[in-house]
């Protein structure tokens, strides 16, 4: 199962997260969230792989700060097209493409169809009025059905709590989980003694 952990900034805390059982670490380009990291990080790490989140920013841009951080994979929380997403793609990107869902609604196959073939991950949030987490789960029932051929990530209110819901749903195209404000003392500071012990139950 891949594990990213997302919204990091701080360097100390990067650090110490980077040592854990982890595949992927988040960053976050966006200037309206309280996680933003600034044009560019003052430390990189190594042992994970770098991802680049982005809400309708324009290409130009992206491919900046993709340069500048050496990102790896670009996370992409807006309204952004699916030609928008295969052209990163063709870029030599890996791109994930973020969905928020709505637990009274059913799983909006329509939208998520239209970027099939042009991503490479996709990743279901729970759906808020703004750009990014909101610390909620949604009911996961809902992702029955998806039927789509693009793996996907689960985020929406993961937190110490819900392991064993976690370590309980199955869905034959999930592959990993998206970590984020359940883990946090403040924005963009993870607390490490929450995020082991979920993690080593998780894999175990």
């Amino acid at each position: 199962m891949l594990i990213k952990v997302c919204g990091m900034r701080d360097e100390r805390n990067i650090r110490a997260v980077e040592q854990l059982d982890i595949d992927w670490m988040g960053f976050i380009f966006h200037p309206l969230s309280s996680r933003y990291v600034g044009e560019q990080l003052s430390y990189l790490p190594e042992k994970v792989t770098r991802v680049g989140v982005f809400v309708d920013e324009q290409p130009e841009i992206v491919r900046e700060r993709a340069e500048q951080n050496r990102l790896q994979i670009l996370q992409l929380h807006g309204k952004e097209s699916p030609a928008y997403c295969r052209e990163f793609k063709k870029q030599g990107y890996r791109v994930i493409k973020v969905f928020g869902i709505e637990t009274d609604q059913s799983f909006p196959t329509e939208i998520v169809q239209r970027y099939e073939g042009c991503c490479d991950y996709f990743l279901f949030d729970t759906k808020t009025p703004m750009h990014g987490g909101s610390g909620q789960k949604f009911n996961w029932e809902v992702l029955a059905g998806y039927r789509g051929e693009t793996p996907f990530l689960l985020s929406g209110g993961l937190s110490p709590t819900v392991v064993a819901a976690v370590r309980a749903f199955s869905h034959p195209k999930w592959v990993g989980i998206d970590l984020n404000s359940g883990f946090e003392t403040s924005p963009a500071i993870k607390d490490t003694t929450l995020l082991q012990p979920f993690i080593e139950q998780l894999l175990r």
